[in-house]
């Protein structure tokens, strides 16, 4: 998902190359007239403050269900690409033939 998607849609996102958490939060309201100032004219994004209005605590809680779910060898961390390939071969506890038979 790219930054411009992500913004439209409520949630908390982390990407894992630049380490970035992103908050998005629709619920806030802010009188549009501050907007209509010069300063602000066209802009897309205007930084409100340089605080991070978020609960820590709540943060690292998510952060760890998030890697508790997806941890590396679970299902979600296995490409869609992979999944669709499937496996040919048969695991141990499989039905087929023995191993050095010749049928």
């Amino acid at each position: 998902m790219g930054l411009e998607e992500l913004a439209d849609v409520p949630g908390t996102y982390f990407n894992p190359q630049t380490e970035v958490l992103v908050v998005v939060d629709d619920s806030a309201s802010i009188d549009q007239e501050v907007f209509n100032m010069e300063a602000y004219e066209g802009a897309e994004w205007v930084r409100i403050s340089d605080e991070v209005p978020v609960d820590e605590e709540r943060r690292d809680r998510l952060l760890e269900q998030f890697q508790t779910h997806y941890h590396a060898g679970s299902g979600g961390s296995v490409s869609e690409t992979a999944l669709e390939q499937g496996d040919d071969e048969l695991d141990a506890d499989e039905d087929g033939q023995d191993p050095g038979r010749e049928d």
